[in-house]
């Protein structure tokens, strides 16, 4: 990635966002991120990032963003929604930032998925996966979209979130039938790894601390470098 060019974020006010935006930062990366209101604009700002406000459930506001000034290299996205949310961003915002990054020649997308979509949904409890299943759904069909922009991609499926200090234990792999749990700190400085990993591109992984795995299975992890 050049110094002239950015890494544009969508999802950088809270969760796992948040984290990739601070590791960004003290990477000194040049970065873009869409904010859809105003709380998170001082605290990125004194990141050094540039903001700019608009909802990727918006097309236009995405192209506003995306395609007016810096070229974009890369686009990290880690938008979604609850299950009790109306029009969720799970799909339609991140296929708004897919197509629009397809417009403004981006190198590469990284999406943050979940553990539990497409073929990963067997590793779910059967309880988790109708709890989350519309969402789950989403999600499913942004991952398709992706695969099909022919860009070149890396989707990270987490498994169950955890706002706690960083443990250093987050990892990769490509079996879907892995599940787990992994702080979102860990989560950020694997899908920031990505960025200068050819290994990850074309790839859909799980991402879980290698502590908290129930059960211990055995399973290939998925290296970077």
């Amino acid at each position: 990635m050049t110094n002239q060019s950015y890494i544009f974020l969508a999802g950088a006010s809270r969760g796992v966002g948040k984290e990739i935006a601070q590791r960004l930062s003290a990477q000194n990366l040049p970065v873009k991120a869409l904010l859809r209101n105003e709380t998170a604009v001082a605290e990125l700002t004194a990141l050094g990032m540039k903001t700019v406000m608009g909802d990727a459930l918006n097309i236009s506001d995405v192209e506003t963003a995306m395609l007016t000034d810096e070229p974009i290299h890369t686009v990290i996205s880690t938008i979604g929604g609850l299950p009790s949310e109306g029009e969720r961003a799970d799909y339609l915002g991140n296929k708004n930032l897919i197509d629009v990054a397809m417009k403004a020649g981006a190198q590469r997308f990284i999406l943050v998925s979940s553990i539990g979509t497409g073929n990963s949904a067997a590793a779910l409890p059967p309880q988790a996966l109708a709890t989350l299943g519309p969402v789950l759904v989403e999600k499913d069909k942004a991952e398709q979209h992706l695969i099909a922009s022919g860009l070149t991609y890396t989707i990270i499926r987490p498994g169950g979130l955890k706002s706690e200090p960083a443990t250093g234990n987050g990892i990769l792999t490509e079996d879907p039938g892995v599940v787990g749990t992994i702080h979102r700190p860990d989560v950020a400085e694997l899908v920031c790894r990505c960025l200068n990993s050819a290994n990850s591109d074309h790839k859909t992984l799980s991402a879980v601390d290698k502590n908290m795995i129930p059960g211990q299975p055995e399973f290939v992890e998925f290296h970077l470098d």
